[in-house]
């Protein structure tokens, strides 16, 4: 058979296509075990609870939304509303969001208040959820999930997070019938390597400070008619008061 330059081209092509895929595969799948942890239980009769968390890094938003494009074949376009719609789920502008997913193979959960559960440690100080979806206060057995929000800043708009290298995530063992002897369930991640800023940048990015200052405008509004009804009070009672004043003077 004679030598066929384009073949082997096409071949060794198709090789480096593969290794790069497979590399790439493997890189975002070291990302994902970075920032989603999984904790296994099972007690003496049986029943089995699997518990993960899933903090959602800079990096993990990214490896998360070129995860989707590529199974789904999506445009740019789909991919930047797909990032926005996801970033604009999570507020990360106002909260740390964390997700929770249970597969409970064993008695009946029942969590409410859900938030009673759950502590984030973040440096010295100790949050407690701001907001989380409320299916966890009811029943259930099998799979649930949802979010849970801690606040992000303090009473000054500091940021919890600043100067912070880890977090941790504790979930009272209470939760359960199969880890009722743990003292807590933590998940521990390395926040010191995030880069929150990344994310801002592109389509999705333009649209969430859009959204952002659309917002801060009727804010701003709100508050300038507030204070001109307030201002229109004290101008009317500023004139009441100089007409007095006026009549008293001419007696």
């Amino acid at each position: 058979m004679p030598f066929n330059r384009n073949q082997l081209f096409r071949g060794l092509l198709v090789i480096v296509l593969f290794f790069s895929m497979s590399a790439t595969t493997f890189a975002d799948t070291k990302v994902f075990a970075r920032w989603s942890q999984t904790k296994s239980y099972k007690n003496d009769l049986g029943s089995e609870l699997d518990v993960r968390a899933t903090y959602y890094s800079a990096e993990y938003i990214e490896a998360l939304v070129k995860q989707e494009a590529e199974k789904n074949l999506w445009t740019e376009n789909e991919m930047e509303q797909y990032k926005y719609q996801l970033l604009s789920g999570l507020n990360l502008n106002e909260y740390i969001p964390v997700h929770v997913e249970f597969d409970n193979r064993g008695p009946s959960m029942h969590l409410a208040p859900f938030d009673s559960f759950l502590t984030l440690w973040v440096g010295k100080n100790k949050l407690t959820p701001a907001d989380y979806d409320k299916r966890f206060n009811f029943g259930f057995q099998g799979k649930r999930e949802g979010l849970v929000f801690f606040p992000r800043y303090d009473n000054k708009g500091k940021s919890y997070l600043e100067g912070v290298k880890t977090i941790r995530f504790a979930m009272a063992g209470a939760i359960s019938s199969v880890t009722i002897n743990l003292s807590t369930i933590d998940f521990v991640w390395d926040v010191a390597r995030d880069n929150p800023e990344a994310l801002y940048t592109g389509r999705a990015a333009a649209r969430l400070e859009l959204d952002r200052l659309i917002k801060r405008i009727e804010k701003l509004n709100a508050e300038k008619r507030e204070l001109e009804g307030k201002l229109s009070e004290l101008n009317a009672e500023l004139n009441t008061i100089t007409h007095r004043v006026e009549e008293l003077q001419r007696q």
